[in-house]
């Protein structure tokens, strides 16, 4: 049966998250509801990354298996209809025919998140961004952010209620960027645990705000301990900026 990948963007503030949950609103429920009622047929979408309750994401992925879509549809038309039946904090941005084995989670070889910052009152800012009007040492955080590279093994960085088989990432890029108002922080990696990148931010804060050295920081890395890790910041500040495949 012909497998179909399709591209989103979605504000996160109203939604439970990205996956289906029973008595919740969540992206996938507003998806899979969208292309029933436009294509009067059920769908069972399998997603790429998840996101918690309100994180952004600027592009994520599903894919499903249908014949109801075909060479002969007009996918600009049908993505112009779906997403008049989207919310508006939801859209569509493509959908694709892909190989039948393709798996949108499963092929990623890397995801970047930005974790985003505001240290001046700005009411334009506040469902994207943490506001956090406290002094910062940027040349230690950007220290820090290196530092991350070095390391492979980020059990500290994971919620415990959660079940994976290994707590090894490949970070490739990991840094800190002032831009205009905005203090984000980029990292790209193969993979990222539950809670991860809230944590490596909360913990930077934590560390420069507490005048930690790096090998204070370093001992909470590989501590492989999550009681150590401050995972408080809230998840309004974080998007997911790209699935790389």
């Amino acid at each position: 049966m012909p497998r179909y990948f399709i591209e989103v963007a979605y504000k996160g503030t109203n939604y439970a998250g990205f996956q289906i949950q029973d008595n919740a609103n969540t992206i996938q429920s507003e998806i899979e509801k969208a292309l029933s009622t436009y294509f009067r047929n059920a769908f069972s979408l399998t997603g790429s990354s998840r996101t918690d309750a309100g994180v952004h994401a600027k592009q994520n992925f599903f894919h499903f298996d249908s014949d109801l879509l075909n060479n002969q549809l007009d996918f600009a038309k049908a993505i112009y209809h779906l997403n008049a039946i989207l919310p508006l904090d939801i859209v569509i941005k493509s959908i694709n025919q892909v190989n039948e084995e393709a798996h949108c989670r499963f092929d990623a070889k890397s995801r970047t998140y930005e974790y985003m910052i505001y240290q001046n009152k700005n009411p334009f800012l506040q469902d994207t961004a943490f506001f956090y009007p406290f002094k910062l040492d940027f040349e230690l955080l950007q220290t820090l952010a290196s530092e991350l590279k070095k390391h492979s093994n980020f059990e500290s960085f994971s919620k415990r209620s959660t079940q994976v088989h290994t707590f090894n990432c490949i970070i490739h890029s990991s840094e800190w960027i002032f831009n205009e108002e905005i203090l984000s922080y980029k990292v790209t990696a193969n993979r990222f645990l539950r809670g991860m990148v809230k944590g490596l931010v909360g913990t930077m804060l934590k560390s420069v705000s507490k005048k930690q050295s790096i090998n204070q920081f370093q001992s909470i890395v590989t501590s492989k301990n999550p009681a150590k890790v401050d995972f408080s910041v809230p998840s309004h500040g974080l998007t997911l900026l790209q699935v790389n495949f």
